[in-house]
């Protein structure tokens, strides 16, 4: 077996090539180059990978991608239709989006901003205590990372509802499904949090038309990709005040260019697309054990649906 790993990280061969070797002794793994000649892998483990990649490696028979999202992925025009797309599972990302999603919530409602403020002022000022029915949350998709999120809330007394297609949600979380039942869920609901897989369906999700939906105060917290943002939307919202605020991790150009208008707003946090990151030794047990089950005809979860884009 051969494994291609390709990837942006300029540390790849040392956090991917090298680790994937030791624990598949059986296979022969490298650290694809553009300026090598087509190696024939079976297997390719990829972040970001260019177009060029597909075209020239021609014999693959599957694609393991190093992270959840594979819109980047699909887009390639050389990616080969029939060829098995293989996306990652959680491996320590839910727990982390969980951790922000909590972040961004109790900063809101527990006015923990405020009291920085008043730090800087030096005022000592007990404000209002938190009422969590005042705070009710929507969480925008319903995977393993939505659902993490819906759970963690949950069990912090916030009331939580879930949106998804299907309309499957954890225990304690009320439940909204498909478009028909989108301005009901967005009519409850104050926070906004958005885990869901860009697709061409939710690509431009969070517009004027969905946010003005919210109820009044409303914040946004968006995790999922920056294609599901329409910003000017969101700057016009903000300007006057029909949404209160905005915690952003992921944006339409990546780094946020100079000058960008969210880099200076008052109501807007932004991260540098932290909220979940790939952690080396879960991913890694994860993938090793994808291969191996695909390699011996086993059922095997994470394979992407083309048709719906995750």
């Amino acid at each position: 077996m051969k494994i291609l790993v390709v990837s942006t990280n300029s540390a790849a061969e040392e956090k991917w090539v090298r680790p994937l070797a030791a624990v598949m002794p059986h296979a022969e793994v490298a650290l694809w180059h553009a300026d090598l000649p087509p190696q024939d892998a079976d297997v390719a483990v990829v972040w970001s990978p260019p177009a060029e990649f597909f075209e020239r490696e021609r014999k693959l028979r599957v694609v393991f991608n190093l992270g959840a999202g594979v819109d980047g992925l699909l887009k390639l025009p050389s990616l080969p239709a029939e060829l098995p797309i293989v996306r990652l599972e959680d491996a320590g990302m839910a727990v982390q989006m969980a951790e922000y999603a909590v972040w961004a919530v109790t900063r809101a409602s527990r006015q923990f901003d405020d009291y920085v403020a008043q730090q800087g002022a030096g005022v000592w000022q007990p404000l209002p205590e938190l009422r969590r029915e005042a705070w009710p949350i929507g969480v925008l998709g319903t995977g393993v990372m939505g659902t993490k999120v819906a759970q963690t809330l949950a069990a912090l007394d916030y009331p939580v509802a879930g949106w998804s297609r299907s309309g499957k949600v954890p225990a304690g979380v009320e439940s909204f499904a498909g478009t028909e039942q989108l301005p009901a869920f967005l009519a409850r609901t104050r926070v906004l949090i958005n885990t869901l897989p860009l697709t061409p369906e939710t690509r431009n999700i969070l517009r004027r038309e969905t946010l003005e939906q919210l109820l009044p105060q409303a914040h946004i917290v968006n995790m999922g990709r920056g294609d599901h943002l329409v910003e000017e939307d969101l700057l016009a919202l903000l300007g006057t005040g029909r949404v209160q605020g905005a915690t952003l991790d992921v944006f339409r150009q990546e780094p946020l260019p100079a000058g960008h208008p969210f880099w200076t707003h008052p109501a807007v946090t932004i991260t540098p697309h932290v909220s979940a990151i790939t952690l080396q030794h879960e991913t890694l047990a994860q993938v090793v054990d994808k291969i191996e089950r695909f390699f011996k005809g086993q059922p095997l979860t994470g394979l992407i649906a083309r048709e719906r884009g995750y």
